[in-house]
C-alpha cells in the first residue's frame, strides 16, 4: 500500500507475455502486478493463458488474456490494441515471452549442428517477439510520458553459456544490447527498460538435470518463479524510475562462483 492506502499499482495497466504455464515466470509475474493493483493483459501462444487469466479473475484481480504467436507483428499489434480497447493505457510491459531450442529440445543446436530454419527461429521466438510487442508498447508509453519495460534474458548468453544451443543464447545475449538501447531512446519519455537473467528456474518444464544443476547454486537450490517476479515487480513500480539499462541477475549466485558441483 502506498501512503494513502491504495495499492501501489492502483490504476495501472501491465501487458505480460509468455503467461500460460501455471507456474511459470510470466504467470507469477502477472499474479503479483495484479496483487500489487494493476489490471494485467496476458498472451500465450495457446489456450493456457485463457486459463491463468481466469484464474487471476477468481482470485479478484481484474485480467483479460490473448492467444497469438508474437513472432507476428500483426499478432503482437493486436495484442497492444487489446490493451488499449480495453484500459485505455499501458503502463507496464513485461516481455516474458520465448522458449529454448529448436522443436526438440533434446536435439543439438550447436554450431556445427544448427539449420538456418532452427537459427532464424530461435533468434524470432526469443529476440523478435520482444521488439514486435515493445515497439508499439513503447509509442503508447511515450504518448503517455510513462512506462516501464521489463525484459526476461537469462544468464544463458549474457554472463554464461552451456553447449549446444547457439541459437538461444545469440537471442538471450541480444535482448541484453535492445534493453540498453531502448532504454537510451525512451528515458527522456519517462519509460525505463531494464532486463532480467534468471539462472536455473525450476518451473513444470524443467527437466531433472536442470534442477540439479540448480541445487550446485551457492544457495543450494534452484530459484522459483516467484523470486524473479518480485524483482520483475519491483523494476515495474513508480520507484525504479532511477533504474534504466540494466540487467539483474537472479541465479543464486550461480554465476560468480568458480568451483561447483
Amino acid at each position: 500500500m502506498n501512503q494513502f492506502g491504495a495499492p501501489p499499482l492502483a490504476g495501472q495497466v501491465a501487458i505480460v507475455t509468455g503467461a500460460g504455464s501455471a507456474n511459470g515466470i510470466g504467470f507469477a509475474s502477472a499474479r503479483l502486478l495484479s496483487a500489487l493493483g494493476a489490471s494485467v493483459v496476458l498472451s500465450g501462444l495457446s489456450g493456457r493463458v485463457l486459463e491463468r487469466s481466469s484464474e487471476l479473475v477468481s482470485e479478484g484481480a481484474t485480467s483479460i488474456a490473448r492467444v497469438g504467436d508474437l513472432t507476428m507483428p500483426a499478432q503482437a499489434n493486436a495484442l497492444v490494441d487489446l490493451a488499449l480497447s480495453t484500459h485505455g493505457r499501458i503502463d507496464i510491459l513485461v516481455n516474458n515471452a520465448g522458449m529454448t531450442s529448436a522443436q526438440n529440445p533434446s536435439a543439438s543446436a550447436a554450431i556445427a549442428d544448427i539449420t538456418d530454419e532452427e537459427w532464424s527461429s530461435a533468434l524470432d521466438r526469443n529476440l523478435n517477439s520482444a521488439l514486435f510487442v515493445t515497439r508499439p508498447c513503447s509509442a503508447v508509453m511515450v504518448d503517455q510520458g510513462y512506462g516501464r519495460i521489463v525484459t526476461v534474458s537469462s544468464v544463458s548468453g549474457p554472463v554464461a553459456a552451456y553447449g549446444a544451443d547457439i541459437g538461444y543464447h545469440a537471442a538471450k545475449a541480444a535482448l541484453v544490447g535492445f534493453t540498453r538501447s531502448i532504454a537510451l531512446d525512451l528515458a527522456p519519455h519517462g519509460i525505463t527498460a531494464n532486463a532480467v537473467a534468471p539462472g536455473w528456474i525450476q518451473t513444470e518444464s524443467s527437466t531433472p538435470e536442470e534442477i540439479e544443476h540448480g541445487r550446485h547454486a551457492p544457495v543450494g537450490r534452484p530459484g522459483t518463479a516467484a523470486e524473479v517476479a518480485s524483482v520483475i515487480a519491483y523494476l515495474a513500480s513508480p520507484e525504479s524510475s532511477y533504474l534504466t539499462g540494466q540487467i539483474i541477475v537472479i541465479d543464486g549466485g550461480n554465476s560468480i562462483q568458480e568451483v561447483r558441483g
